[in-house]
C-alpha cells in the first residue's frame, strides 16, 4: 500500500463497506444503496487493494467478513459519524446563547419598536446586548462595513447583497394643538396655517416634504427640529400644525389633537404613506425587493416571434411572463387560442 492510498479512502467507500458487512451479500447490499450490483463489486475491489486485505470470504452462499474488517468497521462507523457531524453544523439553542446586535434606527424606529424587540429577545436568551446608533442617511455602506447589524428606515438601501423585509406601513397626520387652533378641514385651511416639521442632521426631509415638493405644494414652515423628539414643545401652547406618522402620534404626541389631511392637498394619496422596512445583510435580496437576475422570483417577459401562419390580431392581449413549460408551450398556447377564435385556418 502506497503512502498517499489512505487519501484514495472516501465517505463513499467505507459506507459502502459497512453495508456490505451488515448485509453478508454484495447483492443485498446494491439494493439497499441503490446501486448496479456490478459498481458495488468494483468498489469494493478497489477498497480491497487500498487496505491490502480481501475484507470478505464466500462461506456457502453468503461472504463472511475477514479478521482485519472486524477490525475495520468499528473505525470506519466512528469515521462516518464524525464526517456526519463535520457537516452537520452547529445547532442554535437560544437558551444558551450570548447576543450582541448593533441596530441602526432613527428616533421614530427607536422608540416605536427596539423596547420590544430587547423585551422578546432578552426574555429567550441566556444574555443580549443591544447598541442602538442613529441611521440618518442611511447606506449600504453600513451594512456591509459591519457599521451595525440590522437597520430600520423608511428608506432603506438597496443592493444585491442586502436583504428586506418591509414592516408596516403608515399614514401621515396633521397633528397640533386643539386648545389653541381648529382643525384644517380643507386644503386651504392647511395650507394657510404655520407649520412644523422634521430635517434630520443629514440636512435630509422627510419623504412627505419630498413628495409635497414633487406635486408642487408648498407649506409655510416656520420651525425645524433635528427629529420627532423635538417637536412636542413647539406645538403645545401654539397654533403650529405637524405631519407625522400616525403611529407616532399614539406613541409620543397623544397629548395632542390629531386629524386627517386634507384629501384636495394633492392628486393622489401617496404622499400621505409612509414606509417602514427592516434591512440586513445577505448573499441575495428577496422577491420583495427587485429580483436579482437567476433568482428565483425573476422572470423575463417573452420576445418570441409570432407564428408565420397566425394572423396579427388588431388589439393583442397584453403581454405576460411564460409559464414553467417554456417557450415552445407558450407559443403552442397562443396557437391554440387563436385558432380557437377563429384566426388560425
Amino acid at each position: 500500500m502506497g503512502i498517499l492510498d489512505h487519501l484514495a479512502v472516501d465517505g463513499h467507500l467505507l459506507r459502502l463497506f459497512v453495508t456490505v458487512y451488515e448485509e453478508g451479500s454484495v447483492s443485498a447490499a446494491a439494493r439497499r444503496l441503490d446501486m448496479a450490483q456490478s459498481a458495488v463489486s468494483h468498489a469494493l475491489n478497489r477498497l480491497r487493494r487500498l487496505v491490502g486485505d480481501p475484507l470478505f470470504v464466500k462461506s456457502g452462499r453468503r461472504i463472511v467478513a475477514t479478521q482485519h474488517a472486524e477490525r475495520l468497521v468499528p473505525q470506519a462507523r466512528a469515521i462516518m459519524d464524525g464526517l456526519k457531524a463535520l457537516t452537520a453544523g452547529n445547532g442554535f439553542d437560544p437558551a444558551q446563547a450570548r447576543l450582541s446586535w448593533t441596530v441602526a434606527a432613527n428616533d421614530f424606529q427607536r422608540d416605536l419598536l427596539l423596547p420590544r424587540l430587547y423585551a422578546r429577545v432578552a426574555a429567550r436568551v441566556a444574555d443580549f446586548r443591544l447598541q442602538i446608533v442613529p441611521s440618518g442617511r442611511p447606506t449600504s455602506e453600513m451594512l456591509r462595513e459591519a457599521r451595525c447589524d440590522l437597520l430600520i428606515s423608511p428608506a432603506p438601501p438597496e443592493g444585491l447583497d442586502i436583504i428586506q423585509k418591509r414592516l408596516f406601513d403608515d399614514r401621515y397626520v396633521c397633528v397640533f394643538d386643539g386648545a389653541h387652533r381648529a382643525s384644517p378641514g380643507t386644503a386651504a385651511d392647511f395650507l394657510a396655517g404655520r407649520h412644523l416639521t422634521v430635517v434630520h442632521p443629514s440636512a435630509d426631509p422627510l419623504n412627505f416634504d419630498k413628495a409635497l415638493e414633487g406635486l408642487g405644494i408648498r407649506r409655510d414652515v416656520v420651525v425645524s427640529v433635528a427629529n420627532f423628539s423635538g417637536l412636542a414643545p413647539f406645538l403645545r401652547g401654539t397654533d403650529l400644525m405637524a405631519c407625522v406618522p400616525g403611529r407616532l402620534h399614539a406613541l409620543e404626541l397623544a397629548d395632542f389633537q390629531a386629524a386627517p389631511l386634507p384629501p384636495t392637498c394633492w392628486p393622489r394619496p401617496r404622499p400621505a404613506r409612509t414606509p417602514c422596512a427592516c434591512t440586513w445583510p445577505g448573499t441575495c435580496a428577496p422577491s420583495t425587493t427587485r429580483p436579482r437576475p437567476g433568482c428565483a422570483g425573476s422572470w423575463r417577459p417573452w420576445r418570441g416571434r409570432w407564428p408565420r401562419t397566425a394572423k396579427r390580431q388588431s388589439h393583442p392581449a397584453p403581454r405576460t411572463p411564460p409559464p414553467p413549460g417554456g417557450r415552445r408551450c407558450w407559443r403552442l398556447a397562443r396557437r391554440n387560442r387563436w385558432r380557437s377564435a377563429g384566426s388560425l385556418p
